[in-house]
């Protein structure tokens, strides 16, 4: 199978974006579709997917309900169209674009910026709203 990325890259937060740094993470073929993989970016626990379909995501890896950073661990799926990521710990799916969690509209993860760069890397941005 050949997976063409997704090349779009989603706001880490609205209106947040002018203080956001790239960071290199890792080459893009050091991602498996369907799976994800943890890194610690300036700081901050990102949970990085690539789909199928070459789309790239990347939310906070802190799970809200248990408090354990296992979001990279979690099952990816589908709900509604949209792709999303099951917790390991007490399954809440949480949609992959946005970070709201499907089961409780109270609760969202932080959505990073994360994108293709040249030389086939993935990179993904944290702003200092990340960091607090």
């Amino acid at each position: 199978m050949t997976i063409t990325p997704d090349l779009t890259t989603r706001a880490a937060a609205p209106g947040r974006a002018a203080d956001a740094r790239w960071h290199d993470v890792c080459a893009l073929a050091d991602l498996m579709p369907e799976r994800g993989v943890a890194a610690l970016v300036d700081g901050v626990q990102v949970a990085i997917f690539l789909t199928h379909e070459g789309g790239l995501h990347a939310l906070a890896n802190l799970d809200p309900f248990s408090g354990a950073q296992v979001i990279s661990r979690g099952i990816l799926g589908t709900r509604g169209g949209a792709p999303t990521v099951a917790s390991p710990m007490f399954k809440q799916v949480f949609d992959l674009r946005t970070g709201a969690c499907l089961d409780d509209p109270r609760v969202a993860l932080p959505v990073f910026a994360v994108r293709r760069a040249p030389g086939d890397r993935v990179e993904v941005a944290v702003s200092d709203e990340h960091r607090r």
